[in-house]
């Protein structure tokens, strides 16, 4: 598993989510975005729906009946209800993703890199682990490991 560590100093978070997603369909897989606030996964599928002017990102809720269908899943669990094989933790809260997915991105601001460490340090020594890191730099993503 691909596990990258995304932090961002400048956000709002909904379009760093809308980046992602954009880029995890453009490779034509499907993705789960998980975030415990409720408010927060409201504000990121408008921001998916509206992120493009020529071209919306569509998504739905994981409590919705046709949740299995859509290319895009905004859920408080992390369960792929619609298969997808790329999970972004949008909210920075660390949650074993299982063996369903091959990539997992947590996505954390300053106030939450002491427990992203944590994580990093966790997965030394696994060999099913992959890891990157990520920072943002004058508005950019820059690989940092």
């Amino acid at each position: 598993m691909q596990l990258d560590f995304w932090q961002y100093s400048q956000g709002p978070i909904e379009r760093i989510v809308a980046l992602i997603a954009e880029r995890v369909l453009a490779g034509g897989d499907r993705l789960l975005v998980v975030d415990a606030d409720g408010d927060r996964r409201a504000s990121t599928s408008k921001a998916l729906w509206e992120a493009k002017p020529e071209r919306f990102l569509a998504n739905g809720d994981a409590s919705e009946p046709h949740a299995a269908r859509q290319p895009i899943l905004l859920s408080s669990e992390c369960e792929p209800a619609n298969g997808a094989k790329v999970v972004v933790l949008a909210d920075g809260e660390w949650r074993e993703p299982g063996p369903s997915f091959d990539r997992v991105i947590l996505l954390f601001g300053e106030s939450q890199a002491e427990p992203a460490r944590a994580v990093w340090r966790q997965c030394d020594g696994r060999e099913d682990v992959t890891r990157g890191y990520f920072a943002q730099e004058a508005g950019k993503w820059v690989k940092r490991l």
